[in-house]
């Protein structure tokens, strides 16, 4: 899931929310939407390889 944050930069939350604290968890945050969008698949790609 990805998010523009107010500075202009885009950020990269894991879809689940975290139980423990009732959010999602920051996978990283990225100066375009395009950069956020390739690691969103690396992160899919490496969570079945």
């Amino acid at each position: 899931m990805i998010r523009k944050l107010a500075g202009g930069k885009y950020r990269l939350y894991s879809r689940r929310r975290n139980p423990k604290t009732g959010k999602r968890r920051n996978l990283g945050t990225f100066d375009t939407k395009k950069a956020a969008m390739k690691h969103e698949r690396e992160v899919q790609y490496f969570k079945r390889h």
